[in-house]
């Protein structure tokens, strides 16, 4: 770690929000196991500084807009406890290597520079809650914080040093570009329009989960067959959580969710429930093609996803993902962190928001 660079007090209060958010992981992370000490060179504001360090008072503003703490740190979370899996399963301490907290705070650095990319191109008003990046400031200045984030993000992942880590994790930059791609477009092929769904899925949100996971377990063990199982983990949990996403975009309030209801529809999108939607209800299919864009198809699409078992067989295809999740890390010797994950996969299924 490198030392402090003897930054101001206010680009310091800049980044207490993104303090905030890992302190929340660390939190959670109480009620599954006992935590280690944080010394001074381990404390996650003291690493986040170090990679985020801003002395352009704007770019210092949009920072401190985005990592407020009010996100739910799934990631670094799953990231965490996979590490810990890991070390007891090759029979080391639970205590996190320093690297494999890197990449944990790295997870949530990529991810959230994603989201400000994100808003941007879905042109969105909301996120969290509150008005988007792009919304306050405009889209230069939201590319520009997205980019600075990542090279951020970036540079932290040079520093660990390992190679392999490197390449793992240079394939979620690739699978979130591509994904975002795949979601611009669609298929004609009913089997192909849903293969094409999850492959998208997979790339934009779960690639990101499966890759770090695998990382992490690179850090402590040679074997790789380890790291498949923390892959599969990551990337059948990521996929669940997605598919949960799809569901609650019909089923919850705008206030939870913190964006407005139906807001895939009126970007185009046909999400899972919309796709099972499409067995009961053909008219589905020329409203997919021309994306949801004549007057009504919204609504009209909105109701038949309503009237049909479009959101239960998303539902039972998530809980699919889950049962898969826990299998692979089932595979792991006995842990409160592997049960710790385990358990993680019900918070995903049962959230609300």
């Amino acid at each position: 770690m490198h030392k402090d660079t003897g930054a101001s007090c206010h680009e310091r209060k800049a980044l207490q929000g993104l303090y905030q958010k890992f302190s929340y992981v660390y939190n959670v992370l109480y009620h599954f196991m006992p935590f280690e000490k944080q010394s001074t060179e381990t404390d996650p504001l003291n690493f986040v500084f170090q990679q985020l360090l801003v002395s352009k008072a704007e770019l210092k503003v949009l920072c401190d807009y985005y990592f407020d703490g009010k996100g739910k740190a799934f990631r670094p979370m799953i990231v965490i406890l996979m590490a810990r899996a890991c070390n007891v399963h090759s029979n080391k301490e639970g205590v996190l290597l320093p690297a494999q907290r890197s990449i944990a705070m790295i997870s949530e650095m990529i991810h959230t520079a994603s989201l400000v990319h994100d808003d941007v191109i879905d042109d969105s008003d909301t996120r969290r809650g509150k008005n988007t990046i792009n919304k306050v400031w405009g889209e230069r200045k939201a590319i520009l914080a997205g980019d600075f984030i990542l090279s951020a993000a970036s540079m932290a992942l040079a520093r660990i040093g390992n190679n392999t880590v490197v390449s793992v994790l240079s394939q979620v930059i690739e699978d979130l570009v591509r994904g975002e791609f795949m979601q611009l477009g669609s298929k004609e092929n009913e089997n192909e329009r849903f293969k094409h769904y999850l492959e998208k899925t997979f790339k934009k949100t779960a690639s990101l989960i499966a890759n770090s996971c695998k990382a992490v377990s690179i850090l402590v063990n040679s074997d790789p067959e380890v790291h498949e199982i923390a892959y599969q983990y990551g990337r059948n949990v990521g996929i669940a959580f997605q598919l949960v996403d799809d569901i609650l975009d019909f089923t919850s309030c705008a206030n939870l969710l913190g964006k407005p209801s139906a807001a895939d529809l009126k970007l185009g999108l046909a999400t899972g429930p919309v796709l099972f939607a499409c067995q009961q209800f053909p008219e589905l299919h020329a409203m997919i093609m021309r994306r949801f864009s004549s007057d009504g198809d919204v609504d009209r699409a909105w109701q038949y996803v309503l009237k049909s078992d479009g959101v239960e067989q998303t539902n039972y295809l998530a809980q699919h993902y889950c049962q898969e999740a826990i299998r692979q890390i089932s595979r792991l010797r006995p842990s409160t962190e592997r049960d710790a994950l385990i358990q993680l996969t019900e918070l995903v299924l049962r959230r609300d928001k």
